[in-house]
């Protein structure tokens, strides 16, 4: 593989029409202004990392409160996937009315709709606010993942999604930390929304210091912003890209819906583990399996990210593989096992969710970008849907749900082997170029 900053003087020439200079475009340097946004930006995936954590990480408590059993508790979670569809709508409307629009949507709609869930007496209000938390939640995330696409430099954009997946998982790990707090000082595990509703005070204020997307004004400036529709995923330019995109998400939400879910459940109920030394490896592992994002943005921009996609997502699929199928019978140490294939087990997810969202984003020009997205969300909500109703189908013919669980994981490696087939490598391309932009919208405007 030749010099990186060749590979991008060689590129340059392919930039067509650029929101920016082409020496900004591939130079490593981030503005200040930039910097400001991206700031803005991991607050925003802060928090919603964290309230996205709650409906698993409470449901121990609210089952209890709302004396739900194991098919009412499945029905509460198909109810919960149902903001899959609001998600997928929303991110369509980052496309039309502006990327910074649905994040003033989401600060303010939000934390009132995590109140209602704190305040809810009854499940069907429970579960109707937390389907409007989480539409929001999805529809912001898809913005903010495409604003970092789109406020970076070339050289940069991997690591910029990396930054978001941090943000988000710190979110999500405090959400983790503080319901055992709870539970443990007698205090409601409706206080867990607490946070998300607190939001109302920060989160406007920090999504007016983003700017709207320079590309995506471009666009309306040319009166391209309303040029693509829905279903333009699926036209000549972008049918093979999105076909084998919604169909390697599937894959890969079948592959880990499981993995996520019962990783405690199998250290407790099957290995034997205690309750606490199960919790402390859970929180050390995924603590430490967060070195996958910058190892994920490094590999992507120093092998690409299609090659990271394959390599790091097979090899989460194995160690999902020794995880629920170990350890060995004689292994004097199933705790040791364990840990560090939790460990292994996140570093990978975590490196694949940094290039494939890297990938995503460049794949697909700025009208659609945020509806791509969108679509993703709504067919990994599919995929654990099916995930969970195959785990119960099976689990009690096979005798085991760790059997089950490990089989499904090995989905990911047929889906990061298709997407190494099919998908073009976008490393040092800029969004037009990686996107076919101007082919997409000169095709529009004939």
């Amino acid at each position: 593989m030749g010099n990186q900053s060749e590979i991008y003087a060689d590129l340059a020439g392919e930039e067509v029409a650029a929101a920016e200079p082409v020496s900004s475009l591939y130079s490593s340097e981030i503005s200040a202004e930039s910097w400001r946004a991206i700031a803005m930006l991991m607050v925003v995936l802060g928090f919603a990392g964290y309230a996205a954590a709650i409906p698993t990480i409470a449901a121990p408590w609210f089952s209890k409160d709302f004396h739900l059993n194991d098919p009412a508790m499945a029905r509460v979670f198909a109810g919960f996937a149902l903001s899959s569809f609001g998600a997928l709508g929303l991110a369509r409307m980052a496309d039309r009315v502006g990327r910074q629009r649905v994040l003033t949507w989401t600060a303010w709609v939000m934390p009132i709709a995590a109140l209602a869930a704190a305040l809810a007496r009854d499940v069907v209000a429970f579960v109707g606010a937390i389907i409007v938390v989480e539409a929001f939640l999805g529809a912001a995330l898809a913005s903010a993942v495409v604003l970092v696409a789109e406020i970076l430099p070339v050289p940069r954009r991997a690591a910029g999604q990396s930054w978001a997946g941090l943000a988000s998982a710190v979110g999500g790990g405090l959400c983790v930390f503080m319901a055992p707090v709870l539970a443990e000082a007698g205090i409601s595990w409706r206080w867990l929304l607490a946070i998300p509703f607190a939001g109302i005070a920060v989160l406007p204020a920090a999504v007016r210091r983003i700017p709207e997307s320079a590309r995506w004004r471009r666009r309306v400036g040319e009166g391209a912003a309303h040029a693509s529709h829905f279903y333009d995923i699926f036209g000549p330019l972008y049918r093979r890209r999105a076909i084998t995109i919604l169909i390697c998400s599937l894959l890969a939400a079948l592959s880990v819906e499981g993995v996520n879910s019962y990783s405690y459940f199998h250290a407790v109920s099957v290995i034997g583990l205690s309750a606490d030394f199960a919790s402390a490896f859970t929180i050390i592992g995924g603590g430490l399996g967060m070195i996958g994002f910058p190892i994920g943005a490094w590999a992507a921009e120093r092998f690409g990210r299609v090659k990271t996609v394959v390599t790091c997502g097979s090899a989460s699929s194995v160690v999902a593989l020794a995880y629920y199928w170990g350890p060995p019978l004689n292994f004097d140490h199933p705790a040791l096992w364990l840990g560090v294939a939790f460990l292994f087990m996140n570093a990978t997810t975590n490196a694949v969710l940094v290039a494939s969202n890297t990938a995503v984003t460049e794949l697909f020009p700025t009208g659609l970008r945020g509806t791509i997205l969108g679509w993703f969300a709504l067919m990994g909500a599919f995929g654990a849907l099916s995930a969970e109703s195959t785990i119960a189908s099976l689990a009690a013919a096979t005798g085991s749900l760790s059997v089950v669980t490990g089989w499904l994981s090995l989905l990911g490696i047929p889906g990061a082997i298709l997407f190494g087939t099919v998908i073009e490598e976008t490393r040092g391309l800029s969004l037009d170029a990686a996107a076919k932009e101007e082919a997409f919208y000169t095709e529009h405007r004939a």
